[in-house]
């Protein structure tokens, strides 16, 4: 594939980023080398490989939960910014009217 200068313009454009110079030139040669890796890899035969959806064949045995110290209402609590007698308050995040 061809890394042209056009090429770059239209990818800064997508991005909304600007490369003056030396940048321009300096992107030109990483986007080169990560082209001609991905052209490297499909020289790789691949034929008869199963794609992978797990990186371990069995399955990773789990620890059972076990809950070893128990906060009470009132430490869970103690060090919020801001709470009334039960819940902790959060800063509303969402208008109503949208």
């Amino acid at each position: 594939m061809k890394i042209t200068e056009e090429l770059i313009d239209k990818l800064a454009n997508l991005a909304r980023l600007e490369f003056q110079g030396s940048e321009k030139a300096a992107i030109r040669e990483d986007i080169e080398r990560m082209v001609g890796f991905i052209e490297k890899l499909n020289e790789v035969n691949t034929e008869g490989v199963l794609p992978l959806t797990h990186i371990h064949a069995e399955p990773i045995p789990l620890r059972e939960d076990r809950v070893v110290e128990e906060v009470s209402h009132e430490q869970a609590l103690k060090n919020a910014p801001d709470h009334d007698s039960d819940y902790f308050r959060v800063p509303r995040v969402l208008d109503k009217d949208n």
